[in-house]
């Protein structure tokens, strides 16, 4: 009997990727990082600045993404998010690019809590990719 699942990410350009041998996906979900494997139960949750770790038989991936909601019921896996980037394509440029950016909006004088600790989400993961 197969281990494996399917994925389905979008983002508002396209659907940005669809595999069907997928046998784990770890996501940055508020509650925290959340394991799926295949048969777990169906839930839909919010997702916060982070990693999604995608492991297949055709290759692991990380993506990186800062927003997003997913939704896994009957072993389909989908991922809504507004920003995502494969970690690979991401080069030391576009990384410094991306943490300048968010740590001006994390200065900026009239910020509230909520989008507070979004940011510093965002700036921990951008420091924390090579």
């Amino acid at each position: 009997m197969s281990e494996e699942f399917k994925i389905e990410i979008v983002n508002p350009e396209k659907s940005f990727l669809v595999k069907e041998d997928i046998s784990e996906v770890v996501v940055p979900a508020f509650e925290g990082e959340m394991g799926i494997l295949k048969d777990h139960i169906s839930i839909i949750s919010f997702l916060k600045p982070g990693i999604i770790k995608v492991f297949s038989k055709s290759g692991n991936e990380n993506y990186y993404v800062e927003d997003g909601i997913i939704e896994f019921k009957n072993n389909n896996l989908s991922i809504l998010t507004s920003s995502i980037l494969n970690l690979s394509d991401i080069g030391k440029s576009k990384q410094q690019d991306l943490l300048k950016q968010a740590e001006q909006e994390a200065s900026k004088p009239d910020i509230n809590d909520q989008l507070k600790y979004l940011i510093d989400q965002k700036i921990e993961v951008l420091r924390s990719i090579n």
